[in-house]
């Protein structure tokens, strides 16, 4: 990240921090904010002691809230780099939104922020230019839109997994199942009080954001409220599938059952002759009821396998 070190204005950038500026607005974006840094901008820009504590203390819930001079917004998404869609990176921003500056703060990089700086380079009048709340807007659609592939990636997982459910039943599926849906819980409970922040800037009168801006803002909420609808698609989906791998294991519970159930009807007759006659019944002076007794030891669990087999039951 560029680091700038101005000395012009009293207010000194260093370590992590840039500055983009145009005439009359500024744009500040802070990476890894401190103490140190945090004061001195709250002095230059008088910021609210307590919206820099929060900027200090990560865990916050989406909010607006509104100050003398500013606007504080907290803003999240999540980012998924690994090739398990479960291990999610939560990305917590806020925003310090003046009249013609907008300061910028998070904790961790996100993949969409330095594409943002190279376009406020490229195209400085087209973003910066238009004023900071576009900007604010630019920022807040890249963390938006940048959940739409991870739910796109949970909805494939989950076709998949539903797939290979149906297909061999494994005690590894139902892992999996727990686990993207506490994955799915996380997303859902982060980005849903977004929409009523994003509702409030698209509202006319707010101060900071004009009235032209206000209708961009209105299509961030839009892609939220897309966004969750694909959340709720998603859990109906891993609810499905939940109940697909229940249903298997019941049906290899009952095919377990009726195999030991069968087994125990053939041998049950031989149980009852061999119950009924006793080892000390003398079968070798009566050949012709010996042979009688080994034919319907044989020909009964045959028979009565021809007989299941017809009824279906094997």
């Amino acid at each position: 990240m560029l680091q700038v070190l101005l000395l012009n204005d009293g207010l000194v950038h260093t370590g992590g921090e840039e500055l983009l500026d145009q005439p009359g607005r500024k744009w500040i974006d802070i990476l890894h904010p401190t103490e140190e840094v945090m004061k001195r901008l709250g002095e230059r820009y008088g910021l609210h002691r307590l919206a820099i504590e929060d900027c200090l203390h990560l865990d916050q819930r989406p909010k607006l809230e509104e100050y003398p001079n500013h606007q504080f917004i907290v803003l999240q998404g999540f980012s998924a780099g690994g090739e398990d869609v479960c291990e999610l990176t939560l990305h917590e921003h806020h925003f310090f939104l003046g009249p013609d500056w907008l300061i910028s703060v998070h904790e961790l990089p996100y993949p969409g922020m330095e594409a943002l700086h190279q376009r406020v380079r490229a195209e400085p009048d087209a973003t910066l230019g238009r004023g900071v709340d576009v900007l604010l807007y630019l920022l807040a659609d890249t963390l938006v839109d940048g959940n739409f592939p991870i739910l796109d990636r949970f909805g494939d997982e989950l076709e998949d997994l539903e797939s290979s459910i149906f297909e061999n039943a494994q005690r590894e599926h139902l892992q999996r199942i727990f686990a993207l849906k506490r994955a799915l819980v996380t997303v859902r409970r982060v980005l849903s009080p977004q929409r009523d922040v994003m509702g409030l800037l698209s509202r006319r009168g707010i101060p900071n954001v004009s009235e032209r801006t206000a209708p961009y803002f209105r299509d961030v909420y839009d892609h939220l409220v897309r966004l969750y609808e694909q959340i709720d698609a998603n859990r109906d989906l891993l609810g499905n599938v939940m109940d697909g791998y229940l249903s298997m294991m019941a049906n290899r519970t009952n095919d377990i059952t009726k195999q030991l159930t069968i087994f125990s009807t053939i041998f049950l007759p031989l149980s009852f002759i061999t119950g009924f006659f006793g080892q000390n019944f003398d079968f070798l002076s009566r050949p012709a009821f010996f042979w009688m007794m080994m034919g319907s030891v044989a020909a009964l669990p045959v028979s009565l396998l021809f007989w299941f087999r017809r009824k279906q039951w094997i």
